[in-house]
């Protein structure tokens, strides 16, 4: 006989996960969420240690999944601006918690923040 539990179905899960579970992938999510619209070379100067063609690769395929918003425009140089979609948006949302506890978890440890994160605004956080 079956023991009842609070089973929770991670199905839903397995088409999301190859794309979120890659190396940059959510702290791409996360910058880009925390700034109405940011370019490229600003997204890189936030991730120390990725590479253009790794950045370039991360946000297209967060493209092809409808989670962020890429915007050209006819400029010489030409720019182009990177959003969240509704759905990104709410990815973003859904990592605080994570974001948080890992933030909490550090703070145990001692650890010290020596990124470029000190500009970056947490929703819901004040600073």
């Amino acid at each position: 006989m079956e023991k009842e539990s609070n089973h929770i179905c991670l199905c839903p899960l397995e088409g999301i996960i190859n794309i979120i579970g890659k190396k940059w992938a959510i702290l791409v999510i996360s910058i880009i969420g925390h700034h109405e619209k940011i370019r490229f070379n600003e997204i890189m100067l936030r991730l120390d240690g990725i590479s253009p063609k790794t950045l370039t690769d991360v946000l297209k395929d967060l493209r092809n999944e409808n989670l962020i918003h890429r915007e050209s425009f006819p400029e010489i140089p030409p720019r182009v601006e990177y959003t969240l979609t509704g759905e990104g948006k709410q990815l973003c949302e859904a990592v605080l918690p994570l974001i948080r506890w890992a933030e909490k978890r550090d703070r145990v440890e001692n650890h010290r923040c020596m990124g470029s994160c000190h500009d970056e605004k947490i929703p819901g956080k004040a600073r």
